[in-house]
């Protein structure tokens, strides 16, 4: 029996149920949890065990047995080999004749290059110009301080969309090592946090966030506004790990405090210090709908969408504001609107064709669109070979 199912028959006998009650109080098959048990699956997907965790009221990692994230697609690694070497490895030395290079022109390439890349999801060309940039910003030595730490943040942020999470470590580490304040150092943990919630380190990413909202909370009567969207930023990450883990208490009130920050702003805010993100009302918003989703609250993620504007959509970050069009999508699958679930798919394919994917979740929601359809159509033969799920 794996440690999962394991945990999973201590709880439930512990509370008085059986399998069967269990199944009915979850939502989750009887037959997942039989093969849980009794050791025919290794484990489950980390949705599935916050259903069961939710039914027997303990924290999702009290039912785990450890994170096993998923890996990079196929040829991931070794289109960017290139930047994990950068990262990895000792800095080149410059030859005699080379061109020795200067902050404004790493801190050029960077604006004009690679943040509108990354800012895209066009990861394939990011790979590209992404590892002479490194290199260069290493070359620079302490001048180049601070314009190395938004190229590490940066990378570190690719990695995380494109699953290399031991490549994203290393580059968040060292941007913190090289942290010049605390809202640089804020930058990066908000980073590291998304890198814990992707490979299902629900705990560490609460305690680290938890941790730092409370050094960075500012005194509000006098709180700038990076200070605001960096505090704020933080809270939106407490409660992204708190709702994955079953405390909704805790996420409710992150989420709260996050709003009444975000309302201060009365905008979206990108200080100099995040490089990779925004915050403001719209984007509290946005992650409330996604808590409604994770919480599998269909309605509410409808409900949610109804007040979010796709003109306060745009002014979302792209990765905020797909992650919002899969909820959306989700929930219109869960309610079997199964057209409008697969337009959302579709606007997100069309607008990021590289992010789409790298993203679980969007297999999951094409299954449900399709578990729900008689016959497919050659479009949604073409989504399934894009976010890669076997017909």
């Amino acid at each position: 029996m794996s440690s999962a199912g394991k945990h999973v028959k201590e709880v439930r006998k512990r509370r008085g149920l059986t399998q069967h009650g269990l199944a009915e109080a979850s939502g989750v098959s009887l037959s997942i949890i039989r093969k849980l048990e009794q050791g025919e699956r290794e484990t489950a997907r980390l949705e599935t065990l916050r259903k069961l965790a939710v039914a027997l009221r303990v924290p999702t990692m009290r039912l785990s047995d450890g994170p096993r994230p998923e890996g990079p697609r196929e040829g991931t690694e070794e289109r960017w080999g290139a930047v994990r070497a950068a990262l990895e490895q000792p800095p080149l030395r410059l030859e005699s004749d080379d061109d020795p290079p200067t902050v404004e022109g790493v801190r050029t390439s960077l604006a004009v290059e690679a943040l509108p890349l990354y800012a895209a999801h066009r990861f394939s060309a990011l790979a590209e110009v992404l590892a002479p940039m490194l290199r260069d910003a290493e070359a620079l030595g302490d001048s180049g301080r601070r314009v190395r730490v938004r190229l590490l943040q940066l990378a570190g942020g690719a990695m995380v969309h494109t699953r290399q999470f031991g490549a994203a470590e290393t580059a968040l580490r060292r941007a913190l090592d090289d942290a010049g304040d605390r809202m640089e150092g804020a930058a990066t943990v908000n980073t590291m946090c998304w890198l814990l919630l992707r490979k299902g380190s629900l705990d560490t990413a609460y305690d680290l966030a938890v941790k730092w909202a409370d050094d960075i909370e500012p005194r509000i009567s006098r709180a700038t506004p990076t200070e605001l969207s960096a505090w704020g930023s933080m809270l939106l990450r407490v409660s992204a790990a708190a709702i994955r883990n079953s405390q909704t208490g805790q996420a409710d009130d992150a989420l709260r405090l996050a709003r009444s920050a975000a309302v201060l702003l009365g905008r979206e805010h990108a200080p100099e210090s995040e490089i990779l993100r925004a915050f403001g009302p719209t984007t509290v918003n946005l992650k409330a709908a996604e808590n409604a989703s994770v919480a599998d609250r269909p309605d509410a993620v409808l409900r949610l969408a109804e007040g979010i504007s796709p003109r306060s959509l745009k002014a979302a970050t792209s990765s905020n504001r797909n992650r919002y069009l899969l909820d959306v999508a989700h929930a219109h699958a869960r309610t079997r609107q199964y057209s409008e679930a697969f337009g959302k798919l579709e606007q997100i394919r069309e607008d990021s064709p590289e992010w789409l994917p790298n993203q679980r979740y969007a297999r999951d929601i094409l299954a449900k669109i399709l578990k729900g359809r008689r016959t497919l159509t050659a479009d949604m033969r073409t989504m399934a070979d894009v976010v890669g799920l076997p017909l």
